[in-house]
């Protein structure tokens, strides 16, 4: 072999380590009340650092799901099949608790704990987590029909992964999914056609075409039609008691941008059965539910992304060598680390932060509950948004290598821009938090409590809040302002909590550059100042 086939200069394989060694993640963990779930949590991170799981998740992705219409002989079967990893992945995700733990935990800190988790097992493989999500979601709002929440309650929340189209009471364990996006109406659901006409013995047959349904393959299906009283929520087994398969038909899989691993699906109601949750007419208010615990989730996977991307590009420069030393030894690389680490750690510190008010308003507490609903919808508008533009630096970080899918970091870059779209785009989000300002005025009461116990630590703080408060004040031309008004809420609650619970370095990096305004556009333009080394020292598991 000629010696020009030498390797030389290459990057290790990242393996072998405990991605739950984050000191953002733990620390948080920690605050927020969840210390007793630290154990597990690093078993979780230990087991996703494998190469043998890496694996699992690259397999899933090249290998997409597919769909069988029918068998061999003519008959619908309207099935999907996945590889085998993702099964395992499933396994992995329901055993620990991802889906719906919390809700049958009685425990202080249970949804931070599932957060934790969910953040650590999501770097590994994002596409099985929808139905992980849906899961969890589904159950608040399964509970405006108390009698189904009592038959289906305990098998979602049931630590049991068992795939497979049989009636649902015969399971050991439960997946949910949801169907409320139709073509002519988009995030309008509103504009939804699908009817639901009652059958008289308490049920309803629904008949209507959905655009987009999340994990086609779920055992039941929260869904939104049209009933007599108007726009109402329904429950939709894939399999009905008798045992015949509920009339859901599957007409296509979506060959989407990213989230290959993942089936979605558009499926055809032709009277198919289901249960009315809720009241006639009130369909969104009950729904409504199960989205804003989705869009936790969005918010907990883009941080989830966003530590992925600052990990491999730490990674990939502290092992290449380049003009004569490490790359991340020079200068302008550890500015772009640095950068990329600070939008990582504090969007990781507000996903935890939602967690935790969850946890309070779940447990009654209605300030933490008010705050959860303006800080949720700010932050899913802008830890989403910030993905698809960190990823992009991530990737270059690795240069050519990081544009070849064997790094990983093309599955990164095509799944990011979902979680901005996934349960209202930016528009809808940002116009969301202007919804729940007009409708909930405690909401920004209790924002601007949480944010104000950080005044005096540092002035570019203090007077971003002030800009915040002179934002609000005019709310004339508001809607057209929504982007620029939302960013900065979410900036500012970002900062508050980095000042009072982050690192030092990162507190005062994330200061000076996204409320200081001393920064350029793109990552990798900190001020001179910023102590890079002690940022980039947090990255390293």
């Amino acid at each position: 072999m000629p010696p020009t086939h030498e390797v030389t200069n290459q990057v290790p394989l990242l393996a072998g380590h405990d991605l739950a060694e984050d000191p953002t993640l733990l620390e948080g963990l920690r605050r927020e009340g969840a210390g007793w779930a630290e154990a597990e949590l690093h078993e979780l991170g230990v087991l996703a650092g494998t190469e043998r799981v890496q694996e699992w998740g690259r397999l899933v992705n090249e290998n997409p799901p597919k769909l069988r219409t029918h068998d061999r002989v003519g008959n619908r079967i309207d099935e999907v099949e996945f590889h085998p990893h993702w099964h395992e992945l499933m396994d992995v995700a329901v055993s620990h608790g991802l889906h719906a733990a919390p809700w049958r935990q009685d425990r202080p800190g249970g949804h931070v704990a599932r957060a934790a988790k969910f953040y650590v097992w999501s770097q590994i493989e994002a596409g099985h987590t929808c139905p992980i999500s849906m899961t969890y979601s589904a159950v608040p709002a399964l509970r405006h029909n108390p009698d189904l929440a009592t038959a289906y309650e305990p098998l979602l929340a049931a630590n049991v992964y068992d795939f497979g189209l049989r009636e649902p009471s015969t399971k050991r364990g439960l997946i949910a999914g949801m169907s409320m996006t139709e073509k002519q109406g988009g995030s309008d659901v509103r504009a939804n056609t699908t009817t639901a006409r009652p059958t008289g013995d308490g049920g309803y047959v629904l008949t209507g075409h959905k655009w987009f349904t999340s994990a086609p393959m779920s055992d039941l299906f929260l869904t939104l039609a049209q009933a007599p009283g108007g726009l109402s929520c329904f429950l939709l087994p894939r399999v009905l008691p008798d045992g015949t398969r509920n009339r859901i038909h599957l007409q296509r899989l979506k060959d989407k941008l990213g989230n290959r691993s993942n089936a979605s699906a558009e499926i055809e109601y032709d009277e198919a059965v289901g249960w009315l949750v809720g009241e006639e007419g009130r369909g969104v208010r009950t729904i409504i539910e199960m989205v804003n615990n989705t869009r936790l989730d969005c918010v907990i996977g883009g941080a989830a992304g966003l530590r992925y991307g600052a990990l491999r590009a730490a990674h990939h420069a502290r092992h290449r060598h380049t003009f004569g030393q490490a790359l991340d030894r020079q200068p302008l690389m550890t500015n772009v680390l640095a950068d990329l680490a600070v939008e990582s750690e504090a969007a990781t510190m507000a996903a935890l932060r939602l967690a935790g008010a969850s946890d309070r308003a779940a447990g009654g507490d209605r300030q933490e509950e008010a705050l959860r609903r303006l800080a949720l919808a700010v932050t899913k508008y802008w830890v989403c948004k910030r993905a698809p533009a960190h990823a992009a630096e991530a990737l270059e970080c690795l240069g050519g290598n990081g544009y070849v899918e064997e790094s990983g970091m093309p599955r990164l870059f095509r799944e990011s821009p979902l979680s901005s779209i996934w349960e209202g785009s930016g528009n809808v989000a940002a116009l969301d938090a202007l919804r729940a300002m007009g409708k909930q005025p405690d909401s920004v009461e209790a924002f601007f409590t949480e944010v104000e116990q950080a005044e005096g630590a540092d002035p570019r703080l203090d007077d971003a809040i002030g800009r915040v408060r002179k934002e609000l004040a005019d709310l004339s031309d508001v809607e057209f302002r929504a982007r620029r008004v939302v960013e900065l809420l979410a900036l500012v609650f970002q900062g508050s909590l980095l000042v009072r619970h982050g690192d030092k370095a990162v507190a005062d990096a994330f200061c000076a550059s996204r409320l200081g305004g001393d920064w350029g556009i793109a990552f990798g333009t900190l001020p001179a100042g910023v102590d890079t080394h002690a940022i980039n020292s947090r990255v390293w598991p």
